[in-house]
């Protein structure tokens, strides 16, 4: 591949950014990352500067904009070179119905108007509730994907739909181009943060995964573990790389 695929999401050493965001950041660098992914980009102070010292861009990144004043975030945003902001969390009890997922498509659609004046594109990220809820059966989620226009993408954790009971691999065939960037986790695929664990020490079909979706971008993350969860991004780096997926 002509540009690396690979990327970290910031979250996953949240704590070491907080003590030591310039450091921590040339840590990532060090592992080989070239880019990453932002969150929390309007609050996490020095982020501009940090990436540039340590040689990093973030071509996407987490923020909530859906009910929120959008012009500042999306303007932050485009003076950090972001390309996809993606709104990380929509709020369970607006999935319950139909109606509601409609008014969740019909936000995101409006925010996408809005951040192209901005330059920028905009995605949205799942956890297990979108695919836990059923609506007439369905998981929200599907009926989501169904009306998302061209104009939003989605960065799918894979790790998220597995634990609410959808296989992200044949997930992955149905959505097609939609998805622009995965998360790439690993463990039992349980609710509970802590049981997940380096990529290639779990239970997901890592390399199915990734070759479902060839082009989107690959964001190594953990929300928590038992163990450093700085190692678990090397030691997934190291994985990757061995298998030819990074």
């Amino acid at each position: 591949m002509t540009e690396s695929l690979l990327s970290v999401q910031l979250y996953t050493v949240r704590e070491a950014l907080q003590a030591d965001l310039p450091g921590t950041l040339a840590r990532l660098a060090e592992l080989g990352f070239t880019q990453v992914e932002a969150f929390n980009i309007v609050g996490l102070e020095g982020l501009g500067d940090g990436l540039a010292a340590a040689g990093l861009r973030s071509p996407t990144a987490h923020q909530r904009f859906v009910g929120e004043t959008q012009e500042a975030i999306f303007e932050k945003a485009a003076a950090l070179g972001i390309r996809t902001l993606i709104d990380p969390h929509i709020d369970e009890e607006r999935w319950q119905t139909a109606d509601g997922v409609k008014a969740i498509v019909a936000d995101l659609a409006a925010a996408a108007e809005k951040a192209q004046t901005f330059g920028l594109a905009i995605g949205y990220h799942n956890h297990a509730f979108e695919f836990e809820t059923k609506i007439d059966g369905r998981p929200a989620y599907e009926l989501f994907a169904a009306q998302l226009p061209g104009s939003v993408s989605l960065e799918l954790d894979t790790y998220w739909a597995a634990v609410g009971g959808t296989d992200p691999v044949e997930l992955l065939g149905e959505l097609g181009s939609k998805v622009i960037a995965l998360h790439v986790k690993d463990g039992p695929a349980t609710h509970e943060n802590k049981d997940q664990v380096a990529v290639g020490s779990g239970s997901l079909p890592i390399r199915s995964i990734i070759e479902a979706a060839p082009t989107a971008l690959r964001v190594i993350e953990l929300d928590d573990s038992r163990g450093d969860r700085f190692q678990a991004v090397a030691d997934s780096v190291a994985f990757l790389k061995s298998e030819g997926l990074a």
